[in-house]
């Protein structure tokens, strides 16, 4: 399944227009998988990091009180961090801190994926671009774009982060689990 999604993100000469009608017809399912091991298997295992990161920009569109309309960057994956909140479909008899440690999990992922299709390795720079045209754009050595949106200061990382700190803490009624902790440092 996963090497079948990669293939047709790749096929269309718009990998980012083929990940966006796949991403939209896959979206209802992930939210009707009930177990959590099985949506992470499903988002852990996929081949393409562009259709990872649609379907990751769905779920935290989809947890948000007020879905923002900007274009995936870093400053987007801020506004997840004050805006989004544990899913409700994925509520079942797991604890809240369960529930707050997978979305922090979702939410590392979604910057490793966005990081992997438009600010890292040289190959991964252009997953933006059809096949025909990447490699047009490696030998060339250009470097992909970066949107003003993906330009953060740590002083916003900061902010952010004590946001969803203390939304967290708030939410949980008690100190923050070990797990809760190391996730929250390693997201930062």
């Amino acid at each position: 399944l996963q090497r079948m999604l990669s293939i047709a993100v790749e096929v269309d000469r718009s990998p980012t227009c083929s990940s966006r009608k796949i991403a939209d017809d896959i979206f209802p399912f992930i939210l009707n998988i009930p177990l959590r091991s099985q949506r992470e298997a499903l988002l852990n295992t996929m081949e393409s990091q562009l259709l990872r990161c649609r379907l990751l920009e769905l779920l935290f569109q989809h947890s948000c009180d007020v879905p923002t309309t900007s274009s995936m960057s870093l400053d987007k994956i801020l506004y997840f961090l004050s805006h989004s909140s544990v899913l409700p479909q994925f509520q079942d008899e797991t604890a809240t801190w369960q529930r707050w440690d997978e979305m922090l999990q979702y939410l590392s992922l979604l910057l490793m994926s966005y990081q992997s299709v438009k600010l890292a390795f040289p190959l991964a720079e252009h997953l933006r671009s059809s096949l025909s045209d990447r490699m047009d754009l490696i030998v060339q050595k250009a470097k992909p774009r970066l949107q003003d949106s993906d330009d953060i200061s740590q002083l916003d990382i900061h902010l952010k982060m004590n946001d969803l700190i203390n939304r967290t803490l708030e939410a949980l009624g008690q100190p923050l689990p070990p797990q809760i902790q190391e996730k929250l440092f390693m997201l930062q």
